[in-house]
């Protein structure tokens, strides 16, 4: 492909537009991820409309995309059959006051693509589920603690597991001591939990695989194994995998069956739908066929409106009919491919490379001493952008075509070019505001807008 001539984006529009989010917004964004202290300062997109794995901003600027819809959208934006899904449901009414036979045909599909679930209840986001799924452990067995794993960025927005991260005002003093954190891989670090805190832990809750750690040989059997001779309830974060490792998640990959398991994300394709899923047993105690004390389980006005169950069917649709999860893997290894190539012809592979699960790809950024640098992650973010990419990763989705893959590593090349001037002779001159910081910390980071 023949490289284009670069021209420099104005970001004045999104520019004007953030300031008035940040007077009517607190942090400028409904997501702490999506914020604009994400992005280099002045380039951050507001954006206005997407189609495949392209989306515009206010400016007119086009990006390629990457972690489209906070790595939900796996099918492209406006996806034609999901658009049509949720044309027809809005015409036929989306909220009611019984359920409707989308509920039941939902719950079917859903069920279908998840062997080891035997019930499913629908709702708005993951943190939700993830919540639902503490308290339907604790209720079984009369426990109260939770065993996350601590190398595992996030699991909720509720109390019990946001107490244990540096964003954590507001949250009592008492509710700390109720999540416990073991290692990733580390079958030790999880004996040592069970042994420190006999018979306290109500259920072991983790991701099975990330975009960069793979299971252990034996890790997650050995997981399944504690958890059974403890009697605790295993929960599986199926936020990320679901749908990109395959249509049933990371448990239809590993062969590990969890007790309940919890998606979201991709299942709407970027409208807002997420599932708890498991054992009849446990999940019935949220329900009517028990004799045991009710949990309050997942009861919300907007938990099955239909527009975001039509969208559900018509992903499940997809992925029965073709193979996004095998697009996204043959994209990102090309994707990757490419990025590491033009980072080892320009000497720069210790530096900046793409790497993890080529349907999950991230890219490190790394400064002349070899270490991880938000300076570096925010130039080449910076870099991108003016060439046309837009993505804190490289997370692919099934709408990213050869000419996407192309377009990208023509910008990695263009950025690395000035990576390299970076790595010589200093940021001076050559990052244009602040850093990036972490999305989740106690304390905000002065801004210019």
């Amino acid at each position: 492909m023949a490289s284009r001539e670069r021209v420099e984006p104005s970001f004045a529009r999104s520019m004007q537009l953030q300031r008035r989010l940040h007077e009517l917004v607190p942090g400028g964004a409904h997501t702490y991820a999506r914020g604009s202290d994400q992005y280099p300062e002045r380039m951050a997109p507001i954006l206005v409309r997407g189609a495949g794995a392209r989306v515009w901003d206010a400016d007119g600027n086009r990006f390629v995309e990457y972690g489209m819809g906070l790595r939900s959208v796996t099918l492209g934006h406006a996806y034609p059959p999901v658009v049509e899904a949720v044309r027809q449901a809005v015409a036929d009414g989306t909220g009611f006051s019984r359920p409707t036979t989308l509920e039941l045909a939902a719950a079917e599909d859903f069920l279908t693509l998840i062997p080891g679930a035997d019930m499913v209840k629908f709702a708005k986001n993951g943190s939700d589920t993830t919540t639902a799924a503490v308290r339907l452990a604790r209720a079984a067995t009369g426990r109260d603690l939770v065993a996350v794993c601590a190398d595992q960025p996030f699991f909720s927005a509720d109390d019990w597991f946001i107490a244990g991260v540096g964003m954590n005002a507001g949250i009592p003093a008492a509710v700390h001591a109720t999540t416990v954190r073991f290692r990733y891989n580390d079958l030790d670090s999880l004996r040592a939990l069970f042994d420190a805190h006999d018979g306290r832990i109500a259920c072991v809750l983790l991701e099975a695989a990330t975009a960069l750690a793979e299971p252990a040989p034996g890790f997650l059997t050995g997981v399944r194994a504690l958890c059974d001779r403890t009697g605790t309830v295993l929960v599986f974060d199926e936020m990320i995998t679901g749908f990109r490792w395959s249509a049933g998640g990371a448990q239809g990959v590993y062969g590990v069956t969890p007790d309940l398991s919890c998606f979201g994300k991709a299942m709407g394709n970027g409208l807002p739908i997420s599932a708890l899923a498991g054992r009849r047993e446990l999940m019935e105690l949220g329900g009517l066929a028990t004799d045991a004390h009710r949990v309050f389980l997942l009861s919300t006005t907007h938990g099955a409106e239909t527009v975001s169950l039509a969208a559900f069917r018509a992903v499940a649709a997809a992925y029965r009919r073709d193979d996004p999860v095998g697009v996204m893997e043959r994209q990102g290894t090309a994707l990757a491919a490419g990025v590491n190539q033009a980072a080892a012809e320009l000497d720069l592979a210790d530096f900046v490379a793409a790497v993890g699960r080529p349907s999950c790809l991230v890219f490190t950024t790394r400064d002349a001493s070899g270490q991880p640098s938000q300076a570096f992650r925010t130039l080449f973010l910076q870099e991108l952008l003016k060439n046309g990419v837009l993505g804190q990763s490289f997370v692919v989705s099934a709408a990213h075509t050869d000419d996407d893959v192309a377009d990208t590593v023509e910008a990695v090349t263009r950025a690395l070019d000035v990576y390299r001037k970076g790595l010589e002779s200093g940021l001076d001159g050559l990052l244009h505001g602040r850093p990036v910081a972490p999305a989740l910390r106690s304390h905000a980071a002065p801004r210019r807008l």
